[in-house]
């Protein structure tokens, strides 16, 4: 189980603002995703808690371990805290061979006992066929393989992984989330995880924290923060919904309903506990919860008139871009879609969530 509660101030200056980073999160085994945007400090987390970087205040409690204490003035230097780190660049020797790469990490171990290891992580991360080249002779995948490997061929009490699937293909990052996955139940210690893709999220974490300037907005299993997010601003850094202003005209608790004004059309929505007639709330919908139509009729219940935009193929259909900043995904093809104008969004009445 690792706790961090830290607080890391960096002043402004001529150049730059201020920063800073006051977490508190509890992680145990298993994957946990730290997700925000850049500067958000996800790997000023990792490098607090792999003492690269000296926290202001705060503590660091590894396995009933400390790591860091501000008050008592502990810190345990990075190379006794048996973190496994792997970073953005790999940072693989770039004279080393990869075998040596993984020689390098268990010096001080007897000959016979190093060589067992390396060869069965080689095996283990299907390296063994290119371990005599150096870093800049085999794929950016094997880099990345031979970095974990050697973040966790000495024994570790947590695994920190800083974008480990940045630039890899599809292919080469499937076999990355299979590794790190496999890794993830044979170790069972805490692995954090920094990321800024949320089906990557998904893939790996069991757990979800995001981060924004500093603090954590929200956290929990990735499917509840999606599903459910707390602000506008967790939804707008998630990137997955429609945010639309809409001001608050009937409440109905005996049905359960409201009636939202949005431009002007009105649409059923769900009761909004603690809101009164008159306020303005931030409503989010995603974009697949929409039903778009061209329009050849008046608008009927729940739905609003837009024109369109921009129609953009995706791998799974056609993302419809409407005025007022409204996306849409749906099927059918884009040249049939650009055909029209005119439209009619319906919005279900249950996918309406105000924040």
């Amino acid at each position: 189980m690792l706790h961090t509660r830290i607080r890391r101030q960096f002043p402004s200056g001529p150049d730059s603002a201020g920063f800073t980073l006051d977490i508190d999160i509890t992680t145990g085994p298993g994957v946990t995703a730290l997700f925000g945007p850049s500067g958000a400090g996800k790997t000023l987390t990792l490098d607090c808690i792999a003492g690269f970087v000296a926290p202001d205040s705060g503590r660091i409690l590894l396995d009933d371990e400390l790591l860091f204490d501000g008050e008592r003035r502990v810190s345990v230097p990075p190379r006794q805290r048996h973190c496994g780190y792997v970073f953005q660049n790999y940072a693989l020797f770039p004279h080393m061979t990869l075998r040596r790469n993984l020689e390098f990490a268990l010096q001080g171990t007897p000959g016979l006992e190093r060589h067992r290891r390396v060869n069965e992580m080689l095996e283990r991360f299907s390296l063994a066929d290119v371990s005599g080249r150096r870093p800049h002779e085999v794929s950016g995948g094997q880099q990345q393989r031979c970095s974990i490997a050697r973040a966790i061929i000495r024994q570790r009490r947590i695994l920190l992984l800083d974008e480990p699937a940045r630039g890899l293909d599809a292919p080469l990052r499937a076999d990355l989330y299979g590794a790190i996955r496999q890794v993830s139940e044979d170790l069972r210690v805490p692995v954090l995880l920094v990321s800024h893709d949320l089906d990557e999220c998904f893939a790996l974490a069991g757990t979800l924290i995001v981060l924004a300037a500093g603090r954590v907005v929200q956290s929990g299993p990735p499917k509840e923060v999606v599903n459910r997010p707390a602000s506008a601003d967790v939804a707008r850094l998630l990137g997955i919904y429609n945010l639309l202003q809409m001001e608050v005209r009937a409440l109905d608790p005996a049905r359960n309903t409201s009636r939202l004004r949005y431009n002007e059309s009105d649409l059923t929505g769900p009761y909004l506990p603690g809101k009164l007639i008159g306020d303005r709330v931030t409503v989010c919908v995603r974009p697949d919860r929409l039903t778009a139509a061209p329009r050849e009729t008046r608008a009927g219940p729940n739905q609003v008139p837009v024109s369109l935009v921009q129609a953009i193929e995706t791998p799974g259909g056609v993302r419809l871009h409407f005025t007022g900043g409204l996306t849409v995904d749906t099927g059918g093809s884009v040249e049939e879609c650009r055909r029209f104008r005119e439209w009619l969004l319906e919005f279900p009445p249950t996918e309406l969530r105000a924040l």
